[in-house]
């Protein structure tokens, strides 16, 4: 892959939905096994009022696109940020879309803007990746 392949507004997405196996396998994976994420009873008592997914795990999704679509294989994650807007719950499409808006052909870098989205209008994730194109 080529950094002029590439231009800004180019976008690439990816949908999954969360099942309570990714939940569980996540959480042996990761070693987080807190509660919130893994026991419906005692979710119930938080603010969510029942069971969410690791917001992490839902970010995974972008590395999924990232790493497979845009800008591709071989390409490797400088940086990531991440804002978690709204829970995600277990049995939710998550669709993750990743927008480049910025090139900068001299190091062969992309800026990519990254969202998730349940239902597909709400959004449940927002940031930035800096992404190097080898």
């Amino acid at each position: 892959m080529k950094i002029d392949n590439f231009y800004v507004g180019q976008t690439a997405e990816f949908t999954k939905k969360i099942t309570d196996s990714d939940v569980r396998e996540f959480a042996n994976i990761s070693g987080d096994f807190n509660y919130i994420h893994l026991d419906d009873e005692r979710a119930m008592d938080t603010i969510f009022k029942g069971r969410i997914v690791h917001g992490i795990l839902v970010a995974g999704l972008i590395s999924k696109v990232i790493g497979t679509q845009l800008p591709g294989e071989g390409s490797i994650y400088l940086s990531q940020e991440v804002k978690f807007l709204k829970p995600v719950r277990v049995e939710d499409s998550v669709k993750a879309v990743v927008t480049i808006t910025d090139i900068n052909k001299e190091k062969s870098i992309v800026i990519l803007h990254t969202e998730c989205f349940i239902d597909d209008n709400i959004k449940v994730i927002d940031g930035e990746a800096k992404v190097k194109v080898i």
